[in-house]
């Protein structure tokens, strides 16, 4: 490989979240990664550094015409001009949408188990969580279309966030699927808003589908979310992307985004997504293949030595879905039970959905020591928590 995701990096002194947890604890929890940024980005960010003023910046053509080719090329997706919009991240987009695209008590769909911060923004901003759960039929999930449409043909509805692909269960929607959810969104009157921030970190030899890209009706009731922040790890800088082809919802976003003032760049913001577009697809590429056999070793090491967990097939993200229900009934107490006992930090399912109670959430987005440390400290604390219960 040109590039080493063997090297550890040290996160320590630099605020970081996920880091900053206590001493002797290994965090395998949020979803941001521990390599360094592509040498690109990195090189675009010290020239900018270097000129020494950051002022008030503006969106130039190489942020529009980095996103454009990008998915063109990599999604088969034409992404007109002017459908695009600066935002400082996905979740503020969400957020903005929520507040403008519903009523107080309206409803808002989600599939469970799912991001937890969907459910922040919807009822951070006034509306109501409606539970799509997915079926789980002990290895994989599905839509469960029935409960979606009851849900969806409630007068209450107004929206729903689809997660593609998504999370925590790395899922890549197939688009007969993706077509489905936009003729049921089209008769009943609901806008889609579609998280894409995970999309360009399938597995080698997998593709998501764009909504958007579906059909026309899937264009016309939609609002889609995209960054370059959890393929290239950028979280920190605050740039991300919305576009929606219908005018009308277009025209009510941008209304939100400006008046919650998410929709101006920092001055790395406004850079950033171009060295990765155009200058990091190697990187990126590589970095692909070795979150895939970082989860490859994952479900190897689990299967031979924690027989008692299943790990959910995965097609998308770097996270791993656990089925803790033959070690525990509740994830919370194991995830607890894990950080206290044996110092390895993982999230709780519950999070994500009530669903998710009996599940656990894993981080592979490290160096391959590190994934081998974890899985050690994994069946030291499962073997552990089963004596002791």
């Amino acid at each position: 490989m040109k590039y080493d995701f063997d090297l550890p990096v040290s996160r320590g002194n630099t605020l970081s979240m996920k880091w900053d947890v206590g001493e002797g604890v290994l965090p395998m929890w949020v979803a941001d990664m521990d390599f360094h940024c592509a040498p690109a980005i990195r090189e675009a960010m010290s020239r900018r550094l270097e000129n020494g003023v950051f002022g008030y910046t503006l969106i130039g053509d190489e942020w529009y015409d980095a996103y454009i080719s990008w998915w063109q090329r990599r999604h088969h997706f034409t992404i007109e001009r002017d459908w695009l919009m600066f935002v400082t991240g996905v979740v503020p987009a969400i957020s903005s949408a929520v507040r403008k695209l519903t009523t107080p008590n309206e409803n808002v769909v989600i599939q469970t188990p799912v991001y937890n911060i969907f459910f922040n923004s919807i009822i951070n901003n006034g509306a109501r969580v409606l539970e799509n759960p997915l079926k789980y039929d002990g290895e994989k999930y599905e839509i469960d279309f029935e409960d979606l449409e009851i849900k969806l043909a409630d007068p209450q509805t107004t929206l729903m966030i689809l997660c593609n692909p998504h999370n925590p269960v790395g899922k890549i929607w197939d688009r007969e699927t993706l077509a489905e959810i936009g003729r049921l969104a089209e008769k009943h009157h609901v806008t889609v808003i579609s998280d894409e921030i995970h999309c360009d970190l399938c597995d080698p030899g997998c593709e998501y589908v764009p909504f958007a890209s579906v059909n026309e009706t899937c264009r016309n009731v939609s609002i889609t979310c995209i960054a370059p922040t959890k393929a290239f790890n950028l979280a920190g800088l605050q740039t991300a992307a919305i576009y929606s082809a219908n005018e009308n919802l277009r025209h009510k976003i941008n209304r939100a985004i400006n008046t919650d003032e998410v929709a101006e760049p920092n001055v790395f913001a406004a850079i950033v997504p171009a060295a990765a577009f155009n200058e990091s697809e190697d990187w990126l590429d590589e970095l692909r293949q070795y979150l895939y056999e970082n989860k490859q070793f994952v479900r190897r090491y689990i299967a031979e030595n924690i027989p008692q967990i299943r790990v959910i097939d995965s097609e998308a993200t770097y996270l791993l879905w656990l089925d803790c229900s033959k070690v525990t009934p509740d994830g919370t107490a194991l995830k607890d039970y894990l950080a206290e006992k044996v110092g390895l930090l993982l999230s709780e399912g519950e999070e994500y959905g009530r669903n998710g109670k009996s599940f656990l959430r894993l981080n592979t987005a490290t160096c391959r020591s590190r994934i081998e440390k974890g899985m050690d400290l994994l069946r030291e604390g499962i073997n552990s928590y089963m004596e002791e219960m």
